[in-house]
């Protein structure tokens, strides 16, 4: 399962909307809905997450989440290690190779690892205040 489809379904859940009916109103066959929700197929369009947030009446924070969620949920990742020192590689490699046995602590504690490390861009609205600013 990936983490759109994690939210996708607990969405539709709290809704009490079944598979069909959610389709429906996404105008997408229940049999995709029920592939992205398990981690089959790739990760959604923009215009298919957009249309999510129309269906659940999400706004503002919670739109751009469900959007990080779908950015965050190709099932099939490659990672191109050409260029990088032998440590990240066999980083990468050992990360494949072991990723399926890691407890959910270790899962969590790479997460924070990677957050603490990796800049955070600016937010949308304060470049675009700026620019509204004379």
């Amino acid at each position: 399962m990936t983490p759109f489809g994690a939210r996708l379904r607990a969405l539709r859940a709290e809704c009490g909307m079944t598979q069909k009916e959610c389709a429906g109103r996404l105008q997408i066959s229940a049999a995709y809905l029920s592939a992205l929700e398990h981690g089959k197929r790739g990760a959604p369009s923009p215009g298919l997450v957009h249309q999510v947030c129309d269906v659940f009446g999400l706004i503002w924070d919670q739109a751009e989440d469900l959007a990080g969620l779908a950015r965050l949920s190709h099932p099939r990742i490659v990672v191109d290690t050409a260029g990088l020192t032998p440590e990240q590689t066999a980083l990468a490699n050992r990360l494949a190779q072991s990723i399926r046995r890691l407890p959910p602590e270790t899962i969590a504690a790479l997460h924070g690892l990677l957050d603490a490390t990796t800049p955070q861009p600016k937010p949308r609205l304060r470049r675009a205040a700026r620019r509204a600013t004379p």
